[in-house]
């Protein structure tokens, strides 16, 4: 039991490390982007062929994984999602899942239709022992990275003025942007982080999940599962939220192999119909 646990809860930091930028730049900008794994594949992608081919180390790796997912999100922001903030949310949708498609042909195309090799450094091979119990120290890592970007965020959300200018922002973006707050330039900032921190996840999740092309549409329905039983626009929501879906996950392939995902959308639909507004109901970005 306790294996399954510890399992689950390295699999829902994943889960939040990859869903909570969907979750910030939906409550902001109300933007359905279902393209949000795309910029998690890239950021894996990135990391892999680093690593491979010019021997980059892997923490080396993982802020490059950040940058490159950052810098696709600013040119796409920039160049698409910026004409479509105000637009019908169909339009958004049709726009992000053809952004997902493109995404999978050009990585198809670059790196074939294969799970993309990748081995973990030796410093996180092999178990250590904790109260007597064997945890692998690959999954340790993803615990402890994944609760240091959510101390992180909080803090920047709550003790920095870029947060104090997104709390604004998510409350009343025309107010916000009367006080003298640049409503687009910290969408840009905004759109930028939560792609960065998506690619991030997908750096990390190289050692457990594994990426292939498809990625973006294999767990799109994961990030959103994150995202609306959590609550849009919060932090500490999704993070709950993903910890309960990767415990839920894990302990049904443990103990109900033959139910595959079915227990993950009677989680969702308990949880919605308990909290129709999500674990942590949106009162700012928290």
């Amino acid at each position: 039991m306790a294996v399954v646990i510890f399992d689950g809860l390295a699999y829902g930091m994943l889960l939040f490390l990859m869903a909570v930028g969907l979750s910030i730049t939906m409550g902001l900008m109300k933007f359905v982007n279902l393209a949000h794994g795309t910029f998690a594949v890239v950021g894996g992608y990135a990391a892999a062929v680093l690593m491979s081919r010019t021997g980059l180390g892997y923490a080396a790796a993982l802020a490059a994984a950040f940058v490159s997912a950052a810098l696709l999100g600013a040119v796409l922001e920039t160049t698409l999602y910026r004409r479509l903030y105000r637009a019908h949310a169909l339009d958004q949708v049709l726009l992000s899942i053809g952004v997902v498609f493109v995404s999978i042909a050009a990585l198809t195309y670059g790196f074939g239709p294969s799970m993309v090799a990748f081995t973990l450094p030796p410093w996180l091979q092999g178990q250590v022992e904790v109260g007597g119990l064997a945890l692998g120290r690959y999954r340790l890592f993803l615990i402890a990275a994944g609760l240091l970007v959510l101390a992180l965020l909080v803090l920047a959300m709550g003790r920095t003025r870029y947060g104090a200018m997104v709390r604004a922002a998510v409350d009343n973006q025309r107010v916000a942007g009367g006080t003298g707050i640049h409503v687009q330039r910290l969408f840009f900032l905004t759109f930028s982080l939560g792609c960065g921190l998506a690619g991030l996840g997908g750096a990390l999740s190289l050692g457990m999940l594994g990426l292939e092309p498809s990625f973006p549409l294999k767990y799109l329905v994961y990030f959103l599962i994150v995202v609306c039983v959590g609550g849009a626009g919060t932090i500490t929501g999704p993070f709950v939220a993903a910890l309960l879906v990767g415990l839920v996950d894990v302990a049904g392939k443990y103990y109900l192999p033959e139910a595959g995902a079915f227990l993950i959308y009677v989680f969702m639909i308990a949880m919605l119909l308990l909290r129709p507004h999500g674990i942590v109901a949106r009162k700012g970005i928290a």
